[in-house]
C-alpha cells in the first residue's frame, strides 16, 4: 500500500473531500475516491470522514491507496493513430486525455488497450499491464510514443533513452513572455515533499534534468516554444517551465489555479520523435502536427 499526505490550503477550503482529492491526482477517479472514503482509506486529521465532508484550512488529509487488483487487459478498438510500424517497433500518436497503460481508476480506454487490438506482437519486458511500453507521456499531453514489439527492440530503445540519444521535441504554449530566444534549464527534479503527486526542483532525492528550449512565437501574455528533452524525468517540461516562471498554459498541476486558456489539459504536444532502429540501426525520425485545439489557441493568440 502507498500513503499520500496533503495539507488543505486557503484556496481549497470548503471543497468536498472527494472532489478535492481527485484534483490532487488525475489518475484517481471520483468513484474510486468515494470507495476509499467508505473503506476508511482516507482520513482527515487522523479520523475517518464522510464523502460530503468539506475541507478546512490546515486539514491534513491522508490517502492510503490499497494494493491494485490484478487487471485483465482487454483489447479495445480505439482507432489509434499509428504513424509507423514494422516487425520490431511502432510509433503512435497519442491523443490528449488518453492514459498510456491501465491503472486503478483507468482499467480501460488506455493506449495499451488499443495496442492490444491493433498490434499482433508487443514486448513483454514490462509485464502484462504495460506490454511494449518503453516510455510514457502524461495523460493530458498529446503526441508521439515509440513502442517495442519484441524484447530485443525494447532493450535497445531503453538503452538509447539512457544514453540520451533519442530526439524528443515538444511544443508548448506557456505563460508570459520569455525574453531569451533560446535557453537551457538544468535543474534536478525530485518528488515534492509537500505534495507527493507533484515533482519539484530539489537537491534531495532528485535526478539530473535538462531541457533545452527555443522561442517560436511571442504574444501579449503567452509564448509558443519548442522544448527538447535531454533527460526524461516525470513531468520534466511542466516542472522546468514553472521553475522559470513560465508554466504551461492549461496545466492543472503546475499552472495557475484559474484556467487561462480554453483547453482541457496542458497545451503541450510531443511533436517530434527520432531514434535508431533497434535492428537495422537506421535513424528514424517522425513528426506529427499539433492537435486542432492547440492550433485554434494559436490562431486566437495571433489575432489578439
Amino acid at each position: 500500500m502507498e500513503k499520500f499526505t496533503f495539507n488543505v490550503s486557503e484556496e481549497e477550503k470548503g471543497e468536498r473531500i472527494d472532489k478535492l482529492i481527485t484534483s490532487y491526482e488525475s489518475d484517481w477517479s471520483r468513484s474510486q475516491v468515494q470507495t476509499w472514503i467508505k473503506d476508511e482509506n482516507i482520513q482527515v486529521n487522523g479520523a475517518a470522514v464522510k464523502g460530503n465532508y468539506k475541507a478546512s484550512v490546515g486539514d491534513e488529509i491522508e490517502v492510503t491507496v490499497p494494493e491494485p487488483e490484478e487487471l485483465e487487459i482487454v483489447a479495445e478498438d480505439l482507432n489509434l493513430d499509428i504513424v509507423y510500424e514494422d516487425a520490431d517497433v511502432l510509433v503512435v500518436n497519442k491523443p490528449r486525455g488518453m492514459v498510456v497503460h491501465p491503472a486503478p481508476g483507468h482499467p480501460s480506454g488506455t493506449l495499451v488497450n488499443g495496442l492490444m487490438h491493433q498490434v499482433k506482437d508487443l514486448s513483454g519486458i514490462n509485464g502484462v499491464v504495460r506490454p511494449g511500453i518503453v516510455h510514457r507521456i502524461d495523460k493530458d499531453t498529446s503526441g508521439l510514443l515509440m513502442v517495442a514489439k519484441n524484447d530485443k527492440a525494447h532493450e535497445s530503445l531503453v538503452k538509447q533513452l539512457q544514453a540520451k540519444t533519442v530526439n524528443r521535441r515538444y511544443t508548448a504554449i506557456v505563460h508570459g513572455n520569455i525574453q531569451h530566444d533560446v535557453g537551457t534549464i538544468d535543474a534536478p527534479i525530485g518528488r515534492d515533499k509537500q505534495d507527493r503527486q507533484k515533482m519539484t526542483i530539489t537537491d534531495e532525492n532528485s535526478r539530473d534534468a535538462v531541457t533545452h528550449f527555443r522561442v517560436l512565437e511571442r504574444y501579449q501574455k503567452f509564448t509558443y516554444v519548442e522544448c527538447q528533452l535531454e533527460t526524461g524525468r516525470t513531468h520534466q517540461i511542466r516542472v522546468h517551465m514553472k521553475y522559470i516562471d513560465h508554466p504551461v498554459a492549461g496545466d492543472p498541476k503546475y499552472g495557475p489555479r484559474r484556467k487561462s486558456l480554453p483547453i482541457d489539459g496542458q497545451a503541450l504536444h510531443a511533436g517530434v520523435l527520432g531514434f535508431r532502429h533497434p535492428v537495422t540501426e537506421e535513424w528514424l525520425e517522425f513528426s506529427c502536427p499539433i492537435p486542432e485545439d492547440i492550433e485554434r489557441l494559436l490562431k486566437r493568440l495571433r489575432q489578439d
